[in-house]
């Protein structure tokens, strides 16, 4: 099947890597998985041999017609629609459990779709997922490395993530202008446990980020928070006045959101 690259299709053409990729996210015997972006069904065949049951999400309608000739349908269920309309609570009701994922996602679309991922977080177990390697970098990084950022912070506080492997170029069809990540994605959300609201605090996450060359001062000032506030929230987190957010941990960050709630603060 000819690749659209106005879709972002980079068809994987590397066996060995689809090997990997299948085997990543644990015993798949009797379970159900969710492929987003199958294309021409290259990992599809290996899932499809692997699994109980495989869920396609393929937006291209020829893809979706091509996938549904090459497997049974007792083995794979086709959706041809966007994955970020794709109800993963009601795939996860039918299947009687949480879900497995695996995609290879268009680069375009990457950050809107480990977004949908996070808010559907109850009806998913793992995830195995290809991405643009500096985004990979991007959602893995630990505080204070280069890489660190809004990405690293949305994506962990659902679970931890860990780089699996990188392909080259030459391992799809056609060849993309990156080398693209493999990482593996355990949804075991850290609200509770950080003593933060599941709404509030991804907000607050987002102001903390919003111009990556200031302050935390700065930022939480430009969020409209009052500098005695700031002040008082810092002294009580123990964080330096002069600290940047990309050089805090999940855990600090949650300590001063918790902090200006007790000084009264909208953040």
């Amino acid at each position: 099947m000819p690749a659209k690259p106005r879709l972002g299709q980079n068809f994987l053409n590397d066996t060995h890597a689809i090997e990997r990729i299948a085997g990543s996210n644990g015993d798949l015997a009797g379970r159900t998985v969710v492929e987003i972006g199958p294309g021409a069904g290259a990992i599809t065949s290996a899932l499809v041999a692997r699994a109980a049951h495989v869920v396609a999400i393929e937006l291209d309608t020829s893809l979706a017609d091509h996938l549904r000739t090459q497997f049974a349908p007792e083995r794979l269920t086709v959706h041809q629609q966007d994955v970020l309309s794709f109800d993963f609570a009601a795939a996860a009701a039918r299947a009687g459990g949480p879900l497995l994922v695996f995609g290879n996602l268009p680069y375009f679309i990457t950050s809107q779709i480990l977004l949908k991922l996070a808010a559907c977080h109850a009806s998913l177990d793992r995830a195995v997922l290809m991405v643009q390697r500096e985004v990979a970098d991007r959602v893995t990084a630990r505080p204070g490395s280069r890489d660190y950022g809004l990405l690293s912070v949305t994506v962990q506080m659902y679970g931890p993530a860990e780089n699996l492997f990188t392909l080259p170029p030459s391992s799809f069809s056609p060849p993309p202008d990156v080398h693209s990540t493999v990482f593996r994605w355990r949804f075991a959300p850290r609200f509770e446990e950080l003593g933060v609201e599941e709404t509030g605090f991804p907000a607050f996450i987002r102001k903390v980020f919003a111009q990556k060359r200031k302050t935390l001062v700065n930022n939480l000032r430009a969020a409209g928070i009052a500098p005695p506030a700031i002040a008082a929230a810092l002294a009580q987190a123990a964080i330096d006045p002069r600290a940047r957010a990309e050089a805090l941990s999940i855990e600090t960050l949650a300590a001063l959101w918790r902090a200006l709630r007790v000084t009264g603060s909208s953040a």
